[in-house]
């Protein structure tokens, strides 16, 4: 039995926000559809520290090549995120006394027919397969641990008096841990890319809801996200990119769809 292999296109749309408390965003995105890569930062380190962290992250990453092929495509990235790793090391003992700057950061990468997660910390990369929401990263958090081990449900979680703190991030260490999950993509997924500023405020099943009444619509699903997160008084930096997967079997419709795209939003759309 032949099963007809697809190509993919894709629609994306990003957005990073303050919030209603802090004064500065230490959150950072980077979408880059052109080439298959999209990023979420969150820095930590206090006063302008995290934003440098997370900042640093997204612009190293925005170096990156157009991808030849998957294990080139892995290698630079993750090349790139140890770059950065040591680059904070250094500048948290050249200017912060040795404390300890940093950021959690996701990556979702599509090349060909499939996609890969990568990620430090506890931002977090969410899948939409035919109207199921699945967690496709492990949040590095104590609390994470918590769960694993029993000793708390996941609805206890986020009330846990230790919920912000976690366990690895890019600049906490000398060497970087980072974990990769690949998975083939499917007409109609739809990912989210997001900083703990959402998902501790809203819940699953209504990122599922939200997603779903988006149709598809990545934009639309970005400002939805925000515009809850910010309704529910958000004490955290909240930022989210969205990922639409399609079928797309017109190498021409491809290639056009590819450049049409590569700036779907205006920059200062992914960062404000």
């Amino acid at each position: 039995m032949n099963q007809k292999k697809h190509t993919f296109k894709w629609s994306s749309a990003g957005r990073s926000h303050v919030g209603m408390v802090r004064a500065i965003n230490e959150d950072a995105c980077l979408v880059m559809p052109e080439i298959g890569l999209w990023v979420v930062a969150d820095g930590m380190g206090g006063h302008e520290a995290g934003d440098i962290a997370s900042q640093m992250v997204i612009e190293t990453l925005q170096e990156t090549l157009p991808p030849r092929n998957w294990p080139d495509f892995l290698d630079s990235v993750r090349q790139g995120l140890r770059k950065v790793n040591q680059r904070l090391r250094q500048e948290s003992a050249q200017r912060y006394q040795n404390r300890t700057i940093g950021s959690t950061v996701v990556v979702l990468l599509i090349h060909a027919t499939q996609c890969a997660c990568l990620w430090v910390g506890d931002s977090r990369i969410y899948r939409l397969r035919d109207g199921q929401l699945e967690q496709l990263t492990r949040d590095h958090s104590h609390v994470q641990e918590l769960v694993d081990q029993g000793l708390i449900s996941p609805e206890e979680a986020h009330r846990h008096p230790l919920a912000n703190v976690i366990t690895r991030a890019v600049g906490s260490a000398e060497e970087l841990l980072i974990d990769e999950v690949l998975h083939p993509l499917q007409p109609g997924d739809t990912f989210l890319l997001c900083s703990d500023g959402l998902n501790k405020t809203v819940s699953d099943e209504e990122i599922s809801r939200l997603l779903i009444h988006s149709d598809h619509d990545s934009q639309e699903a970005v400002k939805a996200f925000i515009h809850l997160a910010l309704m529910r008084d958000a004490s955290d930096n909240v930022t989210t990119v969205v990922v639409n997967i399609d079928a797309d079997d017109s190498k021409t419709t491809s290639a056009l769809e590819s450049k049409a795209l590569a700036n779907p939003i205006p920059p200062d759309w992914y960062l404000d």
